[in-house]
């Protein structure tokens, strides 16, 4: 019997489609992410199920959409109530290790291993992991952000308070390189390196914190009708991500800088993986993708919680020579979910658990799978965003603004022309649109659709939540919890306590969060 391949699942948080040079970037530096792509298949047109963390993770590592978990956006409560993909390739005889950001359950459940055997841990505003005790050991117990200043720093590029051999992604390489030297040679492996980066904060140790110069930047797409393409959620983003109060043409060209140095960084990181593994590689299935992407400035907004291509788009390549052809690119639409079939059918198994939406991405590569469409989900009920991507057309929903939004992908990449009231195109809309309604109705997802009075499937209709107009509100404050004790002994200087917040663990200016999401 053939021994199955090896797995090496290598995910970056929140990084563009647009990042790796052998895929038309041609300012950013990835040569061993390049090499990737000339070894094996780019997916073109990935979306993530979820453009947020938590969700995209979950839906990810089940395989099921999120509004079959129930969990839509990053504060959920809820735990895999399915088998993970770990739990179904340790069922197959394979050692599981995971390293990094896994960010898939609450943090009361982070510590619990739900199908790896074990585990390097890195969360992000967590000094409870495996990580932040290193640190410790080597003198650095004083950085209590050891992945950058958040709060009002959260978009501010920063240099690293960490030396390039401390910092948190040479940290996930050097665990991930740890494992592929001791681990058990009798049986395959399954590796989920996990980066935190480059997720904001934009920092980087030195020198790599000054690889980019930001004169060499171009600036944020910013089209004359941006504001026709933000949903209630862009506003709330740029709002409690503190960067609602205008442009600025050097801070933005900076950020990018900052953010493409984060990206180098981890390609850097990737060859020395790679090089651990040596000549197996050549019996190892290589992915390389990230949870969702991260707008940066493009149509006046910054992170992820939207349907718009920087954000809901990633990059994908996957390696097996004999799998996947040598220097493809696909372009057919895929998810995040078509992972979870594509390690169990690598496994032995056979398909994945949401067979609607997801394939193996070998079947998808070979034209051979017959889907037509992906989707993806943010928050749910009144603040619901919903996605319908095929090849050459996208729909969106946005149910806190009762809108919809059609882009030709093939003739506008840059999203710049909302056709959805234009009647040549409406067959393309309602094609789309009826996807979605049909797949939650027949899910019984009744949160997000209804029958309408003459038997039609129809967007289920809510008050629309509205934004505090005194712009000082909804600030998003993630300090770490032992900065209040050291403010305390300020003697003279401390703070009075923060105001009483619904959201645990989160903090929010004037007391008034928005919602959750």
């Amino acid at each position: 019997m053939t021994r199955p391949p090896n797995i090496l699942f290598v995910l970056t948080d929140q990084q563009r489609p647009d990042t790796i040079a052998a895929l038309g970037n041609p300012l950013i530096r990835t040569p061993h992410l390049d090499r990737l792509v000339r070894e094996g298949t780019a997916f073109d047109r990935a979306y993530t199920p979820s453009p947020v963390c938590v969700p995209a993770r979950h839906a990810l590592t089940t395989g099921r959409s999120p509004h079959r978990t129930g969990v839509a956006d990053n504060l959920s409560a809820n735990v895999p109530a399915d088998p993970s993909i770990m739990e179904v390739l340790a069922a197959r005889g394979y050692q599981t290790h995971g390293v990094g950001k896994m960010h898939f359950v609450p943090q009361a459940d982070w510590r619990k291993n739900w199908g790896f055997e074990s585990r390097d841990l890195q969360e992000e505003c967590c000094l409870d992991d495996d990580y932040y005790p290193y640190l410790c050991q080597h003198g650095y117990n004083h950085v209590l952000d050891p992945h950058g200043l958040r709060s009002e720093y959260y978009y501010v590029p920063q240099p690293s308070q960490l030396p390039e051999h401390l910092h948190g992604t040479t940290w996930v390489a050097d665990r991930s390189i740890d494992f592929l030297r001791r681990r058990d040679r009798a049986r395959p492996f399954f590796l989920w390196t996990s980066f935190i980066k480059p997720h904001p904060p934009f920092e980087s140790p030195n020198p790599w914190n000054r690889l980019y110069r930001s004169h060499e930047m171009p600036a944020p797409f910013v089209p004359e009708n941006a504001a026709e393409n933000l949903t209630f959620w862009n506003r709330v983003q740029n709002r409690y991500k503190y960067m609602d109060g205008g442009a600025h043409r050097h801070l933005q060209r900076t950020q990018r800088a900052a953010y493409y140095a984060a990206i180098s960084f981890i390609d850097f990181q990737m060859g020395r993986i790679l090089a651990a593994l040596g000549p197996e590689v050549d019996d190892t299935l290589v992915v390389f993708t990230s949870d969702h992407g991260e707008l940066l400035g493009d149509f006046g907004c910054y992170g992820k919680r939207s349907m718009l291509e920087p954000s809901a788009r990633v990059p994908l390549i996957v390696r097996q020579p004999g799998r996947f052809a040598a220097g493809r690119r696909c372009a057919e639409p895929v998810s995040l979910l078509d992972l979870f079939p594509t390690f169990n059918a690598a496994a032995g198994g056979a398909g994945g658990v949401d067979g609607e939406t997801s394939a193996d991405l070998a079947l998808v590569a070979r034209g051979g799978n017959g889907r037509t469409h992906v989707l993806s989900q943010f928050s749910q009920r009144a603040t619901g965003l919903y996605l319908a991507a095929e090849r050459d057309w996208k729909y969106i929903y946005s149910a806190p603004d009762a809108k919809e939004w059609l882009f030709n992908t093939a003739v506008d990449p840059r999203e710049t022309e909302n056709l959805a009231a234009e009647p040549a195109c409406a067959r393309h809309r309602d094609r789309l649109k009826q996807h979605l309604l049909n797949r939650y109705s027949r899910d019984g997802y009744t949160d997000a659709v209804e029958r309408v009075a003459d038997g039609r499937l129809e967007w289920r209709a809510y008050d629309r939540p509205s934004i505090p107009d005194d712009p000082e509100a909804g600030l998003l404050l993630q300090d770490p919890a032992p900065l209040a004790d050291q403010l305390k002994r300020l003697e003279g200087y401390a703070r009075p306590p923060a105001p009483p917040n619904e959201n645990p663990g989160l903090t929010f200016s004037n007391g008034k969060p928005f919602p959750h999401g």
